[in-house]
């Protein structure tokens, strides 16, 4: 039986130190297999990843990787690709061999190490720290672990490695780039006025008058920046008015009310001048409108200086607006004093009376006052020029008024139209009535004998002779008109 069992322990024996000899020769090739060059790495990133391995001053290789770490005599060397579950097994069975035999296994040789960080910068290669799958149970997480471990190690080898780190670079063209692509002050007005061109070719304006609006516009603004605007005593600003207080009017004028202006040549061009209009349409839209009549038909392009009552002047925001474009209180000094001074001016002298009538007795004009308006042109001795207005009553017709809330508000009237307010704010929106201006044969005044203005009988005939001008146009307009809104 000895004798048995001796060939069997030394075939066992034989067995033990043949795999063991594998085992060595195995690890010894795979210790002796060397690395790819960095030139032979091909990259598989795509360009956006490849830029993260680059700092803005140079590749991660600009710094040294640390020294490898020291082992203690005797113990192997292990690559740090090595350590990967894919070694495990071979590691495992090397170790069980030598158990078995007594033996232990020999030192290896040296590996050489990782390639530098500039290898992988260049070559665009990352270290990926996902393990590979393993077959032994465990291994996965020691290799995630492992994996952990050298990356802490690369990012601690690099100095100052933080947020600059994993700047991408910006390339050479992207600045050029940027520039033909981002567009101007001059790229986006230039697009601004042609986008205004097709919208104005649209509605039938002419592109030059589009144009010539942008252009004021950016005028006016660089005036107003720049303070390069003056206002006179009686707070006219004539910058402000033609630059934001007529071009608002204006839709209204020629798309909405489409205003048909006769007589415009009976304005004088030059020197002072009254003009006298009958009064009408809930809202004082009709002295608006005769302001953008005088301005835009007449040759000279005259400023019309309205006189308004103390309701307008004491009514938030509206009392500025009409201080800005021109409007003065309506008392005599100030009248005598514009007209003094060569302005136009125009009085209603109906007043509230004639703004806040019934619609029943449109077109009939009110009592004219005490005639103060003719003193003041009697004192300046310019003309007195009549205006007739024909579609203003039709723009909020009044067949009500609510006293009580009239009396309540402190207004003159609180009034009832067929949109308000049964229709709330769309009931604010003016009818589209057809408008007709004219402007009739001036009245001189400049021939009277002196003292005339202090003459009451003299004031009160000639104020009369005004208002029955003004009525009997009035009623050849309306013989004229085809209808109320065409």
């Amino acid at each position: 039986m000895a004798t048995t069992r001796e060939p069997t322990r030394a075939k066992g024996r034989d067995a033990l130190a043949a795999g063991a000899a594998r085992a060595s020769g195995e690890r010894a090739r795979r210790t002796r297999t060397p690395l790819l060059a960095p030139s032979q790495i091909v990259s598989t990133l795509p360009p956006a990843e490849e830029a993260l391995l680059v700092r803005p001053d140079g590749p991660l290789a600009s710094a040294p990787l640390a020294s490898p770490p020291h082992h203690r005599p005797g113990s192997a060397v292990r690559d740090s690709t090595a350590d990967d579950a894919g070694d495990g097994g071979d590691a495992g069975e090397a170790d069980e061999t030598a158990r078995h035999t007594g033996k232990h296994r020999p030192h290896p040789e040296p590996r050489p190490t990782a390639p530098s960080a500039s290898a992988f910068a260049r070559s665009g290669t990352r270290v990926d720290p996902t393990p590979r799958p393993t077959r032994r149970p465990g291994a996965a997480s020691r290799a995630a672990k492992r994996a952990t471990k050298r990356t802490r190690r690369t990012l601690q080898a690099v100095p100052d490695l933080g947020v600059a780190a994993l700047t991408v670079p910006t390339p050479p063209t992207v600045p050029a780039l940027e520039t033909s692509i981002r567009p101007g002050f001059e790229d986006l007005l230039v697009a601004a006025v042609a986008a205004l061109r097709t919208v104005a070719s649209a509605t039938g304006i002419a592109p030059e008058e589009v144009e010539a609006q942008v252009a004021g516009t950016l005028a006016f603004l660089r005036r107003r920046l720049t303070g390069d605007f003056t206002i006179d005593e009686f707070g006219f600003d004539e910058d402000f008015t033609l630059g934001v207080y007529l071009p608002l009017l204006r839709p209204l004028y020629r798309s909405w009310f489409r205003v048909e202006v006769r007589g415009i040549e009976n304005i004088p061009a030059a020197g002072g001048g009254l003009v006298v209009a009958n009064h009408s349409g809930t809202v004082a839209m009709d002295s608006l409108m005769t302001q953008v009549a005088v301005h835009d038909e007449h040759p000279a392009h005259r400023h019309l200086r309205m006189l308004g009552a103390d309701l307008v002047f004491s009514t938030p925001v509206v009392g500025q607006l009409a201080r800005k474009s021109g409007t003065t209180l309506a008392t005599n000094p100030d009248a005598e004093r514009l007209l003094g001074e060569g302005q136009l001016v125009g009085v209603w002298p109906e007043g509230f009376k004639g703004v806040g009538k019934p619609f029943s007795e449109r077109y009939k004009l009110q009592r004219f006052g005490r005639g103060g308006f003719v003193s003041a042109a009697i004192r300046a001795g310019v003309p007195i020029i009549p205006c007739s207005i024909v579609g203003a009553e039709e723009i909020y017709p009044i067949i009500g008024n609510m006293r009580t809330l009239a009396r309540l508000l402190g207004a003159p009237y609180a009034p009832v139209t067929p949109t308000w307010p049964l229709l709330g704010p769309l009931g604010l929106i003016p009818l589209p009535s057809k408008w007709i201006i004219e402007f009739g044969v001036p009245v001189q005044t400049d021939s009277l004998r002196a003292g005339a203005a202090d003459d009451p009988m003299l004031v009160f005939d000639l104020t009369d002779q005004i208002r029955e001008t003004i009525q009997q146009t009035l009623y050849s307009l309306l013989m004229q008109r085809r209808s109320v809104f065409f």
